[in-house]
């Protein structure tokens, strides 16, 4: 499978997906750790990718989002953006309710299937 496929795949497999340097549980930058930490305390589940792990990802992902930096939130196929917004979304209260919108959505699909 091309790069970009897997990647779009990715993106529609999951409705709330990061991509980052590491794990939330062990991240590998600053970056990162701080977006997880955004992310772990929206109390929602959420996929996430190791872009260090995946080089052909690490490397195109950029090109197709047309955004140059890690890590990068993904809300229904959305990029909603970096740390620096995503930490200014969540401090003003307007990350939370997206997530938790979003999780509920697709929480109620899976449960009536």
């Amino acid at each position: 499978m091309e790069t970009v496929e897997k990647i779009k795949q990715q993106i529609s497999e999951n409705p709330i997906i990061v991509y980052m340097k590491g794990s939330p549980k062990l991240p590998s930058c600053g970056f990162s750790s701080q977006v997880a930490q955004v992310m772990i305390n929206c109390g929602e589940q959420f996929a996430f990718v190791d872009i260090l792990q995946h080089p052909d990802i690490r490397a195109e992902l950029p090109k197709y989002a047309n955004w140059p930096t890690f890590p990068q939130l993904w809300i229904e196929g959305e990029l909603i953006g970096g740390c620096d917004i995503i930490t200014e979304m969540f401090q003003k209260g307007e990350l939370q309710p997206i997530i938790k919108a979003t999780a509920d959505k697709f929480r109620t699909e899976d449960a009536a299937e």
